[in-house]
């Protein structure tokens, strides 16, 4: 797919509509007939350098933090995805598994491994019980890979996938870019969208729209 459309999916497993956009990401990609890469990012890295609250939840009025569980269980609905909302200990710590999802080569298998342990089975992905079940399941050698999550190497590597994501101008999660093929005749900047609610606007991208303010 050397010559195809490239959809990116800026991530971290922090978030219940990353979680949600992820559901949707591989089919999305494959009705656009577009080579799909997964973005693991700090999101926390993100929202400091924006001045953003680490706990956005902490800043809503309670009638739009109930609305906001409503809406993200109308959407897992209208998905026909699981979801069983927030878990009692969230924001959970994910620096340890997404470090661990950059060691397997951000294997699907795994991304959707940590997703599904947040977001359906309501643990902490970053416990070494957690990454060893979802590493094990998706076929890696989980002690050779814990062994490695404090190597520097690797902090910078997450670090730098987090740089780059402020560079792309992106401030939260799920961020979807979508970028012609290198070889295209007609290059264009990258295209920017946030939610798993512009899928739309993704597809329509996918199949060359340029939205008149992008």
């Amino acid at each position: 797919m050397a010559n195809a459309m490239r959809l990116e999916l800026w991530f971290d497993y922090s978030c219940p509509y990353a979680y949600l956009a992820s559901t949707q990401a591989v089919a999305l990609a494959a009705r656009g007939g577009a080579e799909l890469a997964w973005k693991p990012f700090l999101l926390g890295g993100v929202f400091r350098a924006n001045g953003t609250p680490q706990n956005l939840s902490n800043v809503l009025s309670p009638q739009k933090a109930k609305h906001n569980l409503l809406d993200l269980h109308r959407w897992a609905a209208l998905f026909d995805v699981p979801f069983n909302g927030f878990p009692s200990g969230h924001p959970y710590r994910t620096v340890e598994a997404l470090r661990a999802t950059l060691l397997v080569g951000v294997d699907p298998r795994v991304v959707h491994g940590f997703f599904r342990a947040y977001w359906i089975d309501g643990r902490a992905p970053s416990e070494p019980a957690v990454l060893r079940e979802v590493l094990s399941a998706a076929g890696h050698d989980a002690g050779r890979v814990l062994a490695r999550l404090e190597e520097p190497a690797l902090k910078d590597d997450l670090r730098a996938r987090t740089d780059e994501a402020i560079a792309l101008g992106i401030f939260g999660a799920p961020a979807w870019v979508v970028r012609t093929p290198a070889a295209s005749a007609e290059p264009r900047a990258p295209l920017l969208f946030w939610g798993q609610d512009r899928l739309e606007f993704v597809e329509r991208a996918l199949a060359g729209w340029v939205p008149r303010a992008g």
